[in-house]
C-alpha cells in the first residue's frame, strides 16, 4: 500500500475545520492591523537561505531540501518565508507603495529533521513580516499581534519571552562573549552543540538537551548593549506595559537564524513539552541591505500552525463543521424532489447535503448530527401533497411545519448566515 512519506501528514476532513478556524481567525487579524497576504513560491535558489539564513546554521547545513533541476541549477524547498519574502519585496520594489511595507503569509514549509510531536518535515507557517520602521513600536504592535491571534484562538497559558541582540556590533560582541563563556564546558556539550561552539555559538543557548540547558543556565549573560539598542530595547519593554502585554525578559533567547539583530522574542505554551515554543520572531534590520537592497529595518514572527493545534487539542470538539440544512427523505419518488429543492436553497447561499444511499430516518439523523447541520429538512410523501415539510432546529431540538414557501426564511432564521442575501 501507498502511505505519505515520513514526516508528512495528510489534513483530513475531520481536521480541516480546525486549519480553517485557525487561518480565518488570523486573517481577520491580520485585516485589523492592515497586513496584506504574500504568497511566495515554495522553491527558491537554494543561496538565496545559504546567504539569508547563514550556512552555519542546521536548516542550511542538515535540514534543508535540495536538488538540482534540469537546469542544473541549485534549487531549494523553502525551509521558512521571511528570506522569500524579502526576495519578493526587492525583487518586486514594494518599497516604493508605501512607507511601511505590512505582508502576511500562511503556508507550508520543508526541513529534513526528525519528525515528533508538532513537527514534520513538511509543515505549515502562518506569520507577518513588517518592512520599512525601525521604531521600537513597530515591535510592540507585531508582538501585540501574535498575541491577539492565541487570545482569538483561546490558546491558553502562553509565556511572552524577550530579549535584545543589538545591532551587528552588540551581536558580535555577545557571540564573542558567549564562546569565551563556554569554553570551559567545551567537553560536556552534545555533539551538535560541539560542533555549534565554532559554526553558530548562540544556538548552543537554544539547545534542548538537558546537559547543555545547565550550561547555559549557568552562564550570566552581559549586558553588552549599545545605547542607541539598550534605548530601543527599553522602549520595546514601555510599549508592551502600556498595552499591557505581560512579558518575560530572558538574556537567553537568541534565535539561531544569523539575520536576527535588536529585539527578539518566543511565545511559549506549556502543553508542548520540551520544545514549547509556539511563536518566534524579532528584528532584521540588515538582511534586506545584505541581499543586495537599501538600508531597510524590519521585524516580524512565524507560527507553527502544527504546534497551535496541538495547543488547541483539547478544545477541539468546541469546533465543529457547520452545515446549514441536511435533507432527510422518506418516501419513494421522493429524493428528485429534494434534490431539486436542495439546489434552488444552494442557489441562496446555504450550504446543503443530503444522503444518497435512501437510509433510514434514523440514519439520516445521525449522519445530520455528524455533519453539524443546523437544520434538517425532513422530507415525506404526506407533507409534500400540502406543500409543507418538516423543519428540524438541530441546537433548539425543535421541529415544526413550514410551508414550502416560507422555508428559506425559516432557516435564515435557525443560521448564523442570517445576513446571507436572498
Amino acid at each position: 500500500m501507498l502511505k505519505a512519506l515520513r514526516g508528512t501528514k495528510d489534513i483530513l476532513p475531520a481536521d480541516a475545520a480546525l486549519w480553517q478556524f485557525i487561518e480565518s481567525s488570523a486573517r481577520d487579524i491580520f485585516a485589523i492591523y492592515d497586513y496584506k497576504e504574500i504568497r511566495t513560491p515554495v522553491i527558491e535558489e537554494a543561496s538565496l537561505f545559504i546567504r539569508s539564513i547563514g550556512n552555519a546554521t542546521d536548516i542550511v547545513q542538515k535540514e534543508m531540501y535540495v536538488f538540482s533541476d534540469r537546469g542544473e541549477r541549485s534549487i531549494a524547498l523553502r525551509p521558512e518565508a521571511t528570506a522569500s519574502i524579502v526576495r519578493a519585496y526587492l525583487e518586486n520594489s514594494l518599497g516604493q507603495e508605501k512607507a511601511v511595507t505590512k505582508l502576511f503569509y500562511i503556508g507550508p514549509m520543508f526541513r529534513s529533521e526528525r519528525p515528533q510531536k508538532g513537527r514534520q518535515r513538511q509543515f505549515h507557517q502562518l506569520g507577518v513580516e513588517a518592512i520599512g520602521s525601525d521604531n521600537p513600536l513597530l515591535d510592540v504592535e507585531v508582538i501585540s499581534l501574535a498575541a491577539r491571534i492565541m487570545r482569538a484562538l483561546g490558546i491558553k497559558d502562553f509565556n511572552l519571552n524577550i530579549n535584545s541582540l543589538g545591532c551587528q556590533k552588540d551581536k558580535a560582541n555577545i557571540i564573542e562573549k558567549r564562546r569565551k563563556a563556554v569554553k570551559p564546558y567545551l567537553n560536556s556539550l552534545c555533539d551538535e552543540c560541539k560542533e555549534r561552539y565554532n559554526k553558530n555559538v548562540l544556538r548552543i543557548f537554544d539547545c534542548k538537551n538537558a546537559g547543555c540547558r545547565k550550561i547555559a543556565e549557568g552562564i550570566e549573560s552581559d549586558n553588552l548593549l549599545c545605547s542607541d539598542c539598550a534605548g530601543h530595547f527599553e522602549a520595546v519593554k514601555k510599549g508592551l506595559k502600556v498595552i499591557g502585554i505581560n512579558f518575560i525578559v530572558d538574556p537567553k533567547i537568541v534565535r539561531g537564524l544569523d539575520y536576527y539583530t535588536k529585539t527578539v522574542f518566543e511565545v511559549t505554551q506549556k502543553d508542548l513539552g520540551a520544545k514549547d515554543a509556539i511563536c518566534a520572531g524579532g528584528r532584521y534590520n540588515s538582511l534586506i541591505e545584505e541581499m543586495g537592497g537599501k538600508d531597510t529595518p524590519a521585524v516580524g514572527f512565524a507560527f507553527g500552525i502544527e504546534r497551535m493545534i496541538l495547543s488547541l487539542e483539547k478544545d477541539r470538539h468546541l469546533i465543529k463543521p457547520e452545515l446549514d440544512v441536511f435533507f432527510a427523505v422518506t418516501g419513494e419518488g421522493m429524493h428528485e424532489k429534494a434534490f431539486q429543492l436542495m439546489n434552488n436553497l444552494r442557489d441562496k447561499g446555504l450550504s446543503c447535503d443530503i444522503d444518497y444511499d435512501e437510509k433510514s430516518l434514523k440514519a439520516q439523523m445521525r449522519m445530520a448530527e455528524k455533519l453539524g447541520a443546523r437544520s434538517v429538512i425532513i422530507f415525506g410523501e404526506d407533507e409534500i401533497k400540502r406543500e409543507k415539510v418538516s423543519l428540524r432546529d438541530m441546537l433548539k431540538r425543535e421541529q415544526k411545519e413550514v410551508d414550502l414557501k416560507d422555508i428559506v426564511e425559516e432557516i435564515k432564521a435557525n443560521s448564523k448566515k442570517g445576513a446571507i442575501s436572498c
